[in-house]
C-alpha cells in the first residue's frame, strides 16, 4: 500500500514564526519582510464532481479563482464564467454562478465508470479536461485507540477499515476534517499489496481529544488523480522555504493556448463519509 500523509499547514505556520522570532531577538524594531518571488497569475480550477454514498448526487459545485501572492489575505474569484459538464451519452449539465466564483449544478447525473468532459470558458479563454467517475467500496467500521506519539505522549489514533475489490486495482484518496484542524488533511492509498483484502488506514493528531467529531471523507480515484495528488502531497510536506520542482500540472488543458494552463484537477469521485465522534 502507498500511503503520504499530508503534514499539518500548522506546522508550516511554527517553522515561520520560529524565524521571526529568531530575528526579533536580533532586532526588536526592524520589520522583517521577506522578498518572494511572485510567479504568473494562473486561472484556478477545482473541480471535484463528488458522489456520496446516500446521496443523489445531483448537486454539485465548481470553483473558479486566480493565484495570488504568498502575502494575499484574500484570493481573487473569477466570475462570468461558462461552467458545463457532459457525459458519454451526450448529456449536457450546466453549472450557474451562484456567487463570485462559484458555479452550482443542481441536476447533475453520476453514473460509475461513464466519462464526462469538462468546458470552461473564462476570461477569453476555453478550457476542458476528461476524466471517468471512479467507484469506492464503503466504510465498514472505524476503531479508537491510545497509542504513544514519538514526542512521549499518548494521542488518541483512529483506525478506518474496507474492503478492496479484488477484480480491479483501485487508489483511494481520504480527507479528515475537524474542529482541531486549520484545513483538512489528506492521505491517498493503493491496493498494490493488498488487492483483494480489508484496508486499514490510521489518523492521529495531538490536538485531537475526547468530543471532537472527525468527518473521514474516502474517495475512490483515478490512477492519474492518484499520481497528481501525491506530487501535491510531497511538494506541500517540503521545507516551507524550499522551492517545489515545479508547477504540478493537472488534467486541464488551454484549447487556445496551451502555455496558458490552469492549476487544478478534474476529477470525478463516489465516495463514503463517515463522522466519527471521539470518545
Amino acid at each position: 500500500m502507498n500511503r503520504l500523509k499530508k503534514y499539518s499547514t500548522i506546522n508550516k505556520a511554527l517553522a515561520l514564526l520560529t524565524l521571526f522570532l529568531a530575528l526579533s531577538f536580533t532586532s526588536c524594531e526592524d520589520v522583517v519582510n521577506l522578498d518572494l518571488e511572485t510567479g504568473e497569475t494562473r486561472l484556478v480550477i477545482d473541480a471535484e464532481i463528488i458522489w456520496k454514498k446516500g446521496t443523489a448526487g445531483n448537486e454539485q459545485t465548481i470553483k473558479i479563482s486566480k493565484t495570488a501572492p504568498y502575502y494575499n489575505d484574500t484570493t481573487p474569484k473569477v466570475s462570468g464564467a461558462q461552467v458545463r459538464v457532459e457525459n458519454s451519452n451526450g448529456d449536457v449539465f450546466t453549472f450557474t454562478e451562484s456567487e463570485a466564483g462559484v458555479y452550482k449544478c443542481n441536476n447533475f447525473v453520476p453514473v460509475i465508470d461513464m466519462d464526462y468532459k469538462l468546458f470552461v470558458e473564462a476570461e477569453g479563454q476555453s478550457f476542458t479536461a476528461t476524466e471517468k467517475l471512479t467507484s469506492v467500496t464503503p466504510i465498514t467500521k472505524v476503531e479508537q485507540a491510545i497509542v504513544p506519539d514519538f514526542g512521549g505522549e499518548d494521542v488518541i489514533e483512529l483506525t478506518f477499515y474496507y474492503t478492496d475489490p479484488a477484480d480491479q486495482v483501485n487508489f483511494y484518496l481520504t480527507d479528515y476534517q475537524s474542529e482541531f484542524l486549520i484545513f483538512p488533511e489528506y492521505e491517498i492509498t493503493n491496493d498494490e499489496f493488498y488487492n483483494g483484502n480489508e484496508i486499514s488506514t490510521r489518523f492521529s493528531d495531538e490536538d485531537m481529544k475526547s468530543g471532537n467529531t472527525v468527518k473521514i471523507t474516502h474517495r475512490g480515484v483515478s490512477k492519474n488523480f492518484f499520481n497528481y495528488m501525491k506530487l501535491i502531497l510531497e511538494a506541500s510536506s517540503s521545507n516551507p522555504f524550499s522551492v517545489p520542482p515545479g508547477n504540478i500540472r493537472g488534467n486541464i488543458i488551454n484549447t487556445n493556448n496551451a502555455n496558458n494552463y490552469a492549476m487544478g484537477y478534474f476529477r470525478l469521485c463516489e465516495a463514503d463519509q463517515v463522522d466519527y465522534l471521539v470518545k
